[in-house]
């Protein structure tokens, strides 16, 4: 495609808001990071100037307990080759929705019964579409884009906690804009940086326990407006260093859908990438440091056949 359509240019989705499906294709599985194309990608690594990297995912393991009780952390085991000369190690237990990953199109749907696409529930658990290997054979680069949240609200006088609900709209995702003095790209990866991981990271054991309970967590605002600003920005991807990129609790009822958690729109209507529970921290403060809040993002997701999710193995270079 030469120019995406503005949200309101879409057509009408049946339960709410707007689609994108068919907008790359009747058969396509890769949603926005079509726009993932070869000349942005050179354009960008035009923006590698000083040779600083980013690693961008959290350690293995990291969030002791799983934020979400239904999911398990890796298990490490070294283990000694014969005759003594080395050793090899296994991981078992692996979520990749756990830690630091990347969401597929396979991972939530625009309803119960459809992804992204149309695809269905059978096309998902058979691995015939929308799985992270899509995206993995794709390749996922290009410019990364900074959106440091605490530094807007600061801006914006706005007290802020980053073990709290704290909802974002378009206002605050525009105060963050204008902080990194920068203006949205089609195809951009946006990294939405709360704070929460940072945080997460300085909490004592009790307080880790006590989050998979009561878990309270900082993003995108539960609402249209704030789709239509994502999908207007013409943005391939948003990755955070929050739990779920939008805010949580969301609200996964079929009476508040599609609004009331957002993943449906974004990935089951838009098809776009989410990423979640990055390491931000670093990059926010270079980006402090020197001004520069744009750079090269490249991710390397495993080439996993059929799988829903995987870790970014992400690097932000500037």
């Amino acid at each position: 495609m030469t120019e995406l359509p503005r949200y309101d240019d879409l057509p009408p989705a049946p339960d709410g808001g707007r689609s994108a499906w068919g907008l790359f294709g009747e058969q396509d599985q890769l949603g926005l990071v079509n726009l993932l194309t070869p000349e942005r990608v050179a354009a960008a690594a035009k923006l590698v100037r000083k040779g600083a990297g980013f690693p961008l995912d959290a350690p293995l393991g990291m969030f002791s307990p799983p934020l979400n009780s239904n999911r398990g952390n890796p298990r490490h085991h070294v283990i000694a080759q014969p005759g003594g000369i080395g050793f090899d190690d296994v991981w078992d237990n692996v979520y990749p929705q756990a830690g630091s990953q990347w969401d597929s199109l396979a991972h939530i749907g625009y309803s119960r019964q459809v992804y992204y696409n149309g695809a269905t529930s059978d096309d998902i658990v058979s691995g015939r579409r929308n799985t992270i290997d899509r995206w993995a054979d794709h390749g996922m680069t290009g410019r990364g884009v900074l959106l440091d949240m605490p530094a807007a609200m600061r801006a914006l006088g706005r007290p802020y906690d980053p073990g709290t609900t704290v909802e974002f709209g378009p206002d605050e995702l525009e105060a963050a804009r204008r902080l990194a003095g920068v203006d949205y790209q089609v195809g951009d990866i946006l990294l939405l940086h709360t704070g929460f991981t940072g945080w997460y990271a300085d909490q004592p054991d009790d307080v880790r326990k006590r989050l998979p309970r009561e878990l309270r967590a900082p993003g995108l605002a539960h609402s249209e407006e704030v789709c239509r600003y994502l999908w207007n920005a013409h943005c391939a991807a948003v990755a955070s260093d929050t739990f779920a990129v939008e805010a949580w609790p969301a609200d996964t009822s079929p009476q508040a859908a599609p609004f009331g958690f957002i993943h449906q729109m974004l990935i089951g209507s838009f098809g776009m990438a989410l990423g979640e529970l990055w390491w931000l921290r670093d990059l926010a403060e270079d980006c402090a440091d020197d001004g520069v809040y744009e750079g090269m993002l490249v991710s390397v997701p495993t080439r996993a056949p059929g799988g829903i999710a995987s870790a970014p193995n992400a690097t932000f270079l500037k």
